[in-house]
């Protein structure tokens, strides 16, 4: 299938050019002898079928394992030489794209596509339908993700035309992204920080596809934000006082998840489950996760994560039993280490963490929430000390607090003047309206 762009280019205009001149030859000739010269329409044609060529791509859909994987391995195309590249695991990225092992595609559905040009991969997208998304919101939002492209502004219309056609077959009204797939997972462009590579589940991308997308017709929904947080730093004298007041105000207290004690286990996941859902559901584009998508995403992390960043804050209920109401989880830069597996193999990404892993200077805070009732007391300060004292144990020289809502004013300002955090990067989500 083809599709036109709609922007035109230098070289464009000159093939525009002179489809006007035949047309004056034509008409000239026509009016002298009665007839149009074959030769002439053929030029013509010639002419077009050259505009059509250097305008237009193939799209594919894809549909079957053989294009999955495909898709995936295109992401190489668009990064070749590029430093701050770090290359997926294709077989992750396999897993998730399986409607039959990801429970996400229970309540949700996509399609992909690739854009090739002459035999060669110039382009891909994928058009995500998320239906517990515009129940929980009220709406009919339609999502874009996995987006990567050449500089060439008419591959990008092609594909988001593509993408945009099959959400509106759906009835959805708003395109917006990338999400990749969901809110839960990696979100946004790039739009600042790109002088060094993205930390563990974070994205990475040119900053041309901003350019790309504005010239599509988006326009910005919402920026994130990741701040910065130095280890020698981060306790700042309002930290100090607050972890003071807080702890002879209350006698909440924080607790690691013990990874090893599956029956504790189960019961922490439970808990963690309700607190998650509970304190980002006012979040803007929050979509609660269903039990068994929380449970796949547990089972997920685990391998990856470090037991001393993971804990829940407690406190004591009336019958003196511990009940959560919050809970933190970071997880070691491993990207740190994933950067030099360059072919995505999954063997080579157990040996380049196994081999690297004491290198490691990071970590990325994913999740630190309260139970709503909770929130505004100050109790969220022991899991940022939490997290400095294990930082301090692990010799970690800084934390990524990331993503965070331009408009969470009591996460920027807490993050900025409590534990004297630096936004380092920017991502920014787009939308427009379609029909």
């Amino acid at each position: 299938m083809f599709y036109s762009g709609i922007t035109i280019k230098p070289y464009q205009i000159y093939f525009y050019f002179r489809i006007f001149v035949k047309y004056i030859q034509i008409d000239f000739l026509t009016m002298k002898y009665g007839n149009t010269p074959k030769n002439f329409q053929k030029q013509i044609l010639r002419v077009i079928n050259g505009i059509k060529k250097n305008m237009s791509c193939e799209i594919i859909k894809i549909t079957d394992k053989k294009g999955i994987k495909k898709f995936i391995k295109a992401q190489w195309r668009f990064y070749e030489g590029n430093k701050n590249f770090v290359p997926p695991i294709i077989a992750e990225d396999m897993k998730l794209f399986d409607k039959n092992k990801n429970p996400l595609w229970e309540h949700a559905d996509y399609q992909l596509f690739l854009a090739e040009k002459n035999g060669e991969i110039v382009g891909r997208i994928a058009a995500i339908e998320n239906k517990r998304h515009n129940q929980i919101h009220n709406d009919r939002v339609g999502f874009f993700g996995f987006f990567e492209c050449i500089n060439d502004q008419n591959v990008a219309n092609q594909l988001f035309e593509t993408c945009q056609q099959w959400l509106i077959n759906r009835n959805l009204n708003i395109m917006r992204g990338p999400a990749n797939p969901t809110f839960n997972d990696v979100v946004g462009f790039l739009l600042e920080g790109f002088d060094s590579p993205p930390i563990t589940l974070s994205p990475y991308s040119p900053e041309y596809y901003l350019t790309l997308c504005e010239n599509a017709g988006f326009r910005k929904a919402k920026d994130l934000y990741a701040y910065k947080l130095l280890n020698e730093n981060f306790r700042s004298e309002k930290l100090l006082r607050m972890l003071d007041i807080v702890k002879k105000r209350t006698n909440a207290k924080t607790r690691e998840l013990d990874f090893k004690n599956k029956i504790q286990l189960a019961k922490d996941v439970k808990a963690l489950k309700h607190i998650y859902n509970s304190a980002w559901q006012p979040n803007w584009g929050f979509v609660k996760m269903t039990d068994k998508e929380f449970d796949a995403l547990v089972k997920q992390l685990i391998p990856v994560a470090e037991p001393k960043y993971t804990f829940m804050l407690e406190i004591a209920d009336v019958n003196n039993e511990s009940k959560p109401i919050g809970f933190a989880l970071g997880l070691p830069d491993i990207n740190q280490a994933l950067i030099y597996n360059k072919r995505g193999g999954l063997l080579g990404a157990g040996f380049h963490l196994l081999t690297k892993k004491k290198k490691i200077d990071s970590f990325r805070i994913i999740v630190l929430g309260v139970l709503p009732e909770y929130q505004k007391t100050g109790v969220d300060i022991l899991l940022y000390h939490k997290f400095g004292e294990a930082a301090d144990e692990l010799g970690i020289k800084y934390g990524d607090a990331s993503w965070i809502l331009e408009d969470n004013e009591m996460m920027n300002r807490a993050l900025t003047n409590t534990v004297n955090g630096k936004i380092y990067k920017k991502f920014r989500i787009y939308e427009k309206e379609i029909f």
